[in-house]
């Protein structure tokens, strides 16, 4: 399967703007953010942990962490670290719409303007690391600061390190650098780039596949539940296909520099330690409330875009339409 970028003479289908990416990338993230963030404030408390090594204590499972979350710190816990992904959401989506058809078009044929699987995953892949680059590795070191914290959130005298996003910002930056905020961006952009690599190609695959079973939908959006169901599909291969590299990357965020040693010294270290003192599974923590997390956040995020962006484009104002093209 083959996608056709056209340059605009056919009266295609239009892509998304900027200001489209924006509104309906903005919302569909924000949405996806308030539905799931609390499977990722487990998953990050799993993949911290290191127990079920140690004789005597037990594994610990994603919903009895959740219970302990719950229990502990009441159920605002689950949402320690929102207001950085809040913060952060819509120019991360924003910046992944409209860079991966950017991307796309870059790669597309020049003659026939056509975009091969290749150039499609290669597309995604540089949207990925585009985004966690400009948006996702700060946003992860503030995240993972405030959702490893085990304050309470109903007892006003347990006070945290970090109050909130903004005074984790300042604290982080103050206490450590700037620099800080780009620790673990080199497996940010990994992460970020094979997630959706995988995550864009399967999705227009899916996509393209049901248009051919039904032409009737040529030209238009496919059914919401159809859209769902292939986004829910296409978000849980990246989680499966990068686990290892998550977890060490919450690990290294969470951590602050050590004088002298780099950044490749460091992620061989905490890789070496969690196998030898924790064995090989230690790499696939957290990776249940990963998948909840991240396969029915893709599902909420394609859809509530491609809602967004067909409400967008029939209000008709001139700033939410681009060039022409045709998938």
């Amino acid at each position: 399967m083959a996608t056709k970028v056209a340059g605009g003479k056919d009266g295609q289908k239009k892509p998304a703007s900027a200001a489209t990416n924006l509104i309906a990338g903005g919302g569909a993230g924000m949405m996806e953010a308030l539905v799931c963030h609390p499977l990722d404030t487990i998953k990050v408390r799993m993949q911290l942990s290191k127990r079920g090594r140690v004789p005597g204590q037990a594994k610990r499972g994603f919903i009895r962490t959740g219970v302990e979350i719950v229990q502990k710190e009441t159920a605002l816990g689950l949402y320690k670290g929102l207001g950085a992904v809040l913060t952060g959401i819509v120019p991360k989506m924003a910046i992944r719409f409209t860079s991966f058809e950017w991307y796309k078009q870059l790669l597309a044929n020049k003659e026939t303007g056509v975009v091969s699987g290749q150039a499609l995953f290669l597309a995604g892949l540089s949207a990925g690391v585009t985004e966690a680059v400009a948006v996702v590795t700060p946003m992860e070191v503030i995240k993972i600061r405030l959702q490893a914290q085990h304050h309470s959130m109903a007892d006003p005298l347990d006070v945290p390190k970090y109050r909130n996003a903004a005074h984790a910002l300042y604290t982080v930056v103050k206490e450590e650098g700037f620099g800080a905020l780009y620790r673990g961006v080199s497996l940010t952009a990994l992460r970020q780039g094979s997630n959706q690599a995988v995550n864009f190609t399967a999705y227009t695959y899916f996509k393209e596949w049901l248009y051919q079973y039904q032409p009737e939908y040529i030209g238009g959006n496919l059914p919401s539940y159809q859209t769902t169901l292939i986004g829910l599909v296409s978000g849980a291969m990246g989680p499966l296909s990068n686990a290892p590299i998550d977890t060490i990357k919450t690990r290294l965020q969470k951590m602050k520099a050590e004088p002298g040693t780099s950044a490749l010294q460091r992620i061989t270290k905490i890789a070496g330690e969690m196998f030898k003192q924790e064995g090989f599974h230690a790499f696939y923590k957290g990776i249940t409330p990963r998948i909840m997390r991240v396969a029915p956040g893709q599902a909420v995020t394609f859809t509530v875009y491609e809602y967004l962006k067909e409400k967008l484009e029939k209000s008709g104002p001139s700033v939410v339409t681009g060039g022409r093209y045709e998938e």
